[in-house]
Formats: structure tokens, sequence, C-alpha cells
């Protein structure tokens, strides 16, 4: 593969979708050709498991479940998507990828760690960013951005924005636990900031 492939990752409201937008356009006016994404919804079919996955209506979603609907997203979306754009020599954006399952359906969801990253491996082919930006933000913060967000787009908070303070104090302390055990991949940075300060170490990382 020649191309170059980074994923954005953080729990809700950290600023992930705005600084990636950043960066393609950033990375576009030196020149290179950028393909932005996100999980769930990178593909048609990956859109109609992220209106399933989020819609405040599924109710009683088995922890494993969720996770098989991630990993059958994350296949069609590597797929489809990502190892063709890299494949091509271009660079890949991602709004959330694999980390976001050990982080979600893991640690806050309290499926077996070795049962998240099997399951990874399979949907990805083994395909691992070559850069994952942690834009981290205190879980407060996290929650109060989200709700506000929804709010503000004239729509209701999804599924996940819904789930208690305690949940995504779990996502970001599992976050925070990938990032300790892959320093090379990881670079964490602080997003409780003004997006422009961020935007400074996105680029700089």
């Amino acid at each position: 593969m020649g191309g170059f492939f980074v994923t954005f990752e953080g729990i809700e409201g950290c600023g992930k979708t705005t600084q990636a937008a950043r960066l393609k356009a950033t990375l576009e006016k030196q020149g290179k050709t950028v393909v932005l994404t996100r999980e769930p919804g990178g593909t048609a079919i990956g859109t109609r498991i992220r209106e399933l996955l989020l819609d405040p209506a599924t109710k009683g979603l088995a922890p494993l479940a969720e996770l098989l609907l991630y990993e059958a997203d994350r296949a069609q979306h590597v797929a489809e998507t990502i190892r063709p754009a890299l494949d091509a020599g271009k660079v890949v954006l991602c709004d959330r990828f694999s980390d976001a399952s050990t982080a979600y359906q893991g640690a806050a969801r309290g499926l077996a760690h070795e049962t998240v990253e099997a399951l990874n491996r399979i949907a990805t082919g083994g395909l691992e960013p070559h850069l994952t930006l942690l834009l981290d933000v205190p879980a407060k913060v996290s929650v109060e951005r989200a709700r506000e967000r929804a709010v503000k787009a004239g729509g209701r908070p999804d599924r996940f924005e819904r789930e208690d303070f305690p949940f995504h104090e779990a996502v970001r302390n599992g976050y925070l636990e990938i990032a300790a055990r892959c320093p090379d991949r990881f670079v964490r940075l602080d997003a409780d900031r003004a997006a422009e300060d961020v935007e400074k170490d996105v680029l700089a990382a």
C-alpha cells in the first residue's frame, strides 16, 4: 500500500469530525489526494448499519450483537473504501476505526479484550492506521457538547449520546489505555480547547 492512513478517535463531542475536515482541507491545499470517511457509515451498506446502531429506538441490543454490527460495517468499509484508496496512494482520514470498538464495546460494554481484538483483526484483515489522533476531553465536557450539538441540529441525542456519565468515562479510560499500549501509533491531543488550537496540534502530529 502506498497511501497513508490516519484515524481520529475520542469520546462523543471531542471534535473529531471538525478536525478531520480541517486536516483534509489543509492536505488538499498541499496537493495530496485525500479520502475522508467515517465509522460506522463509510459505505452505503454501512450507512444503513449506522442508522440502526445510533437510533435511540434500537433497544435491548446485546453488547456482542452491537460489536458484530460494527465489525460488519468495518469489513465492508475496509474492502470497499479504505484499502482501495490506500492502494491508490491516497491519504485516508477516518473518523473512528477499530480502536473505537476496543474502547466502546470492550472497556465500556465489558466485552473481553481478546474477543474485540480478534474480531477487529478479522474485520480489518490486519489493517492498522499509520497514525491515530486521540482527541481527549473530560467525559463531562463530552456529554454536554454532544447533547448541545444534537439540540442545535434540531434533532435528539443518539443512542450513545444518551448513555450515562460512567459509560462515557469508561470509554475515555479505554482510549487512554489503548494509547498507553500503542505509543508509536497514538498521539493524544488535549481537545478541551479552541478548535484552532487543536488544529495546530493535529498538523504538528
